[in-house]
């Protein structure tokens, strides 16, 4: 018997069934909206499924570890949550909101950003989510994933997250 099989040997029954993966104690801990905000939260899936309209998404994206990939996921906008936070910025004002970024941080620590344009009725509409369902299945344990519809790539889709941050990009020092 290997040194791992013997150690995962004396894990009693008792042990298993009350261990819980770190990523389901993640996402009992819901997600941490933070950043330039007047209303920072922390969301459960449960309350993003309750909270908000929820919308649904078809989308196939190539997964570069698995290949294609199609799901269908439920979950509120990610605008609509967010500016249920209260952004810093002047609602009012287009050129406000384009300089903020919202940066999103799944369980594994992938983390990918999007701009506020994408996302801003504005400007890109894209109707990017914060899934709380893929394939007809609640994502309680699993938490929360963001699902970028127009990606034909996967890298955006971040699982399990932990937090999204919201703020201004600041501009960068001339060379």
């Amino acid at each position: 018997m290997s040194d791992l099989a013997s150690r995962t040997a004396h894990l009693s029954t008792a042990d298993l069934a009350t261990a819980r993966p770190a990523a389901e104690d993640r996402a009992a801990a819901g997600l941490v909206l933070h950043g330039e905000l007047r209303r920072p939260m922390t969301l459960s899936v449960a309350r993003l499924r309750e909270g908000w309209e929820q919308r649904r998404a078809w989308v196939v994206f190539d997964c570069a570890t698995s290949g294609p990939r199609r799901h269908t996921f439920e979950g509120p906008l990610l605008r609509q949550v967010v500016l249920d936070a209260e952004p810093a910025f002047d609602p009012a004002r287009r050129k406000d909101r384009s300089r903020f970024l919202l940066a999103v941080r799944g369980g594994d620590g992938h983390h990918t950003v999007l701009s506020w344009a994408e996302i801003d009725a504005d400007f890109g509409d894209a109707p990017v989510l914060l899934a709380a369902a893929m394939d007809g299945r609640p994502l309680d344990a699993e938490g929360s994933q963001l699902v970028v519809p127009s990606d034909r790539c996967g890298a955006r889709y971040v699982s399990a997250i932990t937090s999204v941050w919201i703020g201004a990009a600041p501009y960068p020092p001339t060379p």
